[in-house]
């Protein structure tokens, strides 16, 4: 037996600044509103101190970028590749200060944050910088919106920048991005590369903030286009604040993912897919398979080869290269993931964790299996946002459509078999935006990705993500 060896990365790469303001037409500004403070939720210690952008900022935020539009939607497509293009080179060349700084104010464990978030970000910023000037060959047209108002969560903070900014200024659009209030450090970082990259004052405008500083941009008259990321609950209040209104909007909202795995599918495979499925991001993604279905014939079998994975993930400091379930994001998130898991208990499921020792400080929460889980039970229709998973079962294919579309949500499955045929039976069936054959939360900036019902709607990624930031 090996010894385990701590392999952390460091944290002197990053400067972090006591304080930062709102950037607004080019330049850091101090905000209007109370400053609060952002921590890192493995340690609970403070990383900085960030400014509150008021509706007075928000208001001179998107002033900015209508005035920068007119200059920018002029510009020839070729010309604002460039600036795409330059700022992809400048996230590869940061990256390892970017990933260290997402890990820090997110809680993810450093590897996903280097060799997942951040090869995905630059590809999205090189994938639509191709794109700028072949608008008018995609049949899309060539007419920007305007400014695009987006909030964005923070459970892939910088990825998600990346999904919202890069086809908002392919298409000449201008920006005002609210990030989430627990993960503002990479998009200001990002800021400071807008700045880098010499792009033109007003085209990007990030401001901080909580929730109504979000609620100011979606509101703001002047705003012609809102992009939300984040939970059903608060993609229904913006839903009702832009109805009656001329705004363009995309919602890509909560989900309760079914990870269908039938008898004949490479069990070994599928146990590293349902633990990526769901113990990815300590499950901070709105598409994780949170919900297991398993064939009757296999339940034991893949139910123990799951349980002897789990027992080998390490939990732990974020930042160290071993690390595979890092820290939880706050400690709100942390008791509804608590919260939900007693339910589960209550209810009559049966809860099992591997042997798992929790640090004496930040938000953790060790990887958890729920087992004898009815559909009913609400850890099988609430998404939880943790580590947990809930295990039914299934006999037919039929049966397996039946009980994975019967969820409010509908943004992702995974499934699980050998069998071609049965793999588009299902796939034609299952009310999903994205369905993966024998993998699962993989992303490519080419491909659409979005939900149904609760999900949200309008697409983000591939050519529907140009279409969302274009009057087609």
């Amino acid at each position: 037996m090996f010894e385990y060896a701590p392999a952390p990365e460091s944290r002197d790469i990053v400067d972090i600044k006591p304080s930062y303001g709102l950037f607004i037409d080019g330049r850091f500004v101090d905000g209007s509103g109370t400053p609060f403070k952002t921590i890192n939720p493995a340690t609970e210690e403070t990383l900085a101190e960030i400014s509150v952008a008021s509706p007075e900022d928000v208001d001179r935020a998107v002033k900015a970028a209508r005035k920068a539009f007119e200059g920018w939607s002029a510009l020839p497509g070729s010309e604002r590749a460039k600036y795409l293009f330059r700022i992809a080179r400048i996230i590869q060349e940061r990256s390892r200060e970017l990933a260290v700084l997402e890990s820090l104010d997110n809680g993810k464990p450093i590897r996903e944050s280097r060799d997942v978030d951040l090869p995905l970000v630059a590809a999205h910023f090189f994938y639509y910088a191709g794109w700028a000037d072949k608008l008018e060959y995609a049949g899309l047209g060539s007419k920007p919106l305007g400014v695009a108002g987006q909030v964005i969560p923070w459970n892939f903070p910088l990825l998600m920048l990346s999904w919202k900014i890069a086809p908002a200024l392919a298409c000449g659009n201008t920006v005002v991005l609210k990030p989430a209030e627990t993960t503002p450090l990479t998009a200001l970082l990002f800021a400071e590369i807008c700045q880098q990259a010499e792009l033109p004052p007003g085209v990007v405008n990030i401001i901080t903030g909580a929730g109504e500083t979000g609620a100011a941009v979606v509101g703001h008259p002047d705003v012609n286009k809102v992009a939300f990321t984040g939970s059903t609950e608060v993609g229904k209040i913006i839903a009702r604040t832009v109805a009656g209104t001329s705004k363009k909007v995309t919602l890509e909202l909560g989900g309760k993912a079914a990870n269908i795995v039938f008898e004949d599918a490479a069990l070994d495979q599928a146990v590293e897919g349902i633990v990526n499925g769901i113990f990815f991001n300590q499950g901070h993604v709105c598409c994780a398979g949170s919900r297991l279905l398993v064939q009757e014939s296999i339940y034991d079998d893949l139910l123990g080869a799951l349980k002897r994975r789990l027992a080998l993930l390490r939990l732990g400091d974020p930042l160290d290269k071993n690390t595979d379930i890092g820290a939880i994001n706050s400690a709100e998130q942390l008791a509804k993931i608590r919260e939900l898991s007693n339910i589960g208990a209550e209810e009559g499921a049966e809860r099992w964790s591997p042997p798992c020792d929790l640090p004496d400080r930040g938000f953790f929460f060790p990887p958890t299996i729920f087992t004898g889980v009815a559909q009913s039970h609400r850890i099988a229709r609430e998404e939880i946002f943790g580590p947990v998973l809930s295990v039914l079962t299934f006999r037919t294919p039929a049966e397996a459509v039946e009980k994975a579309n019967n969820t409010p949500y509908g943004l992702s499955a995974g499934v699980w078999t050998e069998k071609a045929s049965r793999m588009l039976w299902m796939a034609n069936r299952l009310r999903a935006g994205v369905v993966w054959s024998n993998t699962f939360n993989r992303f490519d900036p080419a491909s659409p990705f979005g939900g149904y019902k609760e999900s949200g709607y309008g697409r983000e990624g591939g050519l529907a993500g140009l279409e969302a930031y274009l009057d087609v």
